[in-house]
């Protein structure tokens, strides 16, 4: 997260990397169960149509957690949600593993050189065509007939999807991330001609790895709560479990609507902050 990425919060939220050694800030118990109902949520949710970021990040805020901590213990738990994910759709075959493991290190590389880069992103840039980009995502998803489970035309190969499209949106996660998971959508159902459950399951595999390679560059700068972030991160794990089964169960039908209003959900949280850069050009 770039300086300008904290535009909005007050100087007093504000802080650098804590030591290595601090596991545990003191947070009331009360804010604590908190965090474990947001990140069971957010993984319920994230299983399904991306978007538990939109959850956990504002709660880790409202618990205390200065922003770069948020960030680098957002990484944490969302690990384990993903990887719950992951597991799931890879146990009924929606995602063979094997054949997608290169796709995933692209991903890892992404997600390492955006988070290692943050500081040189514009964030501003992010924070004003982020909204935009939500809303014209979920647009496309709610108004494009026929989208259903079944694959359709391919318009990029694998080799070149996974060369391109997959480092650039994890490099767009380990800098930014929220929206990651519906931009993996998006690519998948229109490049790559996947029906909307092959596309979820393996939007997670990709997830899974640009988170992983996001929080070993936040973990080696200390900016990482381990104790907040296992703990959150066992609640996303079952959360997702529950997510994804119930994906697969039920498949387009809740996929689609869901992730529509998670991304319109997404636009208003953002475009919620009188610091963000879009009002503040457009002087609203």
């Amino acid at each position: 997260m770039g300086p300008e990425m904290q535009q909005g919060w007050p100087e007093s939220s504000r802080s650098e990397c804590p030591s290595r050694n601090t596991l545990l800030p003191d947070i009331a118990f009360h804010l604590l169960l908190l965090l474990c109902a947001a990140a069971f949520f957010a993984g319920f949710v994230d299983s399904i149509a991306g978007g538990g970021g939109l959850i956990t990040v504002p709660a880790m805020l409202i618990a205390g957690i200065p922003p770069l901590q948020t960030l680098g213990t957002n990484k944490v738990q969302s690990l384990f949600g993903a990887a719950s994910a992951t597991i799931a759709y890879a146990r009924k075959g929606h995602v063979q593993l094997s054949d997608q493991l290169p796709m995933a290190l692209m991903a890892v590389m992404g997600g390492s050189l955006g988070a290692a880069l943050a500081t040189l992103v514009p964030g501003q840039v992010l924070q004003a065509i982020m909204p935009v980009l939500l809303v014209a995502i979920a647009i496309f998803f709610a108004v494009k007939p026929n989208l259903n489970d079944s694959d359709t035309h391919r318009r990029m190969t694998p080799f070149l999807f996974g060369l391109t499209l997959v480092p650039v949106i994890g490099f767009y996660d380990g800098v930014f991330g929220p929206g990651t998971g519906s931009f993996f959508m998006l690519a998948f159902v229109t490049l790559a001609g996947f029906g909307m459950l092959k596309a979820t399951a393996h939007t997670k595999l990709l997830n899974l790895g640009s988170n992983f390679g996001a929080l070993v560059i936040f973990a080696s700068f200390g900016a990482t709560l381990w104790k907040i972030g296992l703990l959150m991160g066992v609640c996303q794990f079952l959360g997702a479990q529950l997510g994804s089964r119930l994906a697969m169960r039920i498949g387009a039908k809740l996929i689609k609507p869901l992730l529509v209003i998670v991304c319109i959900a997404f636009a208003m949280k953002l475009l919620s902050n009188p610091a963000n850069p879009l009002r503040v050009w457009l002087g609203v």
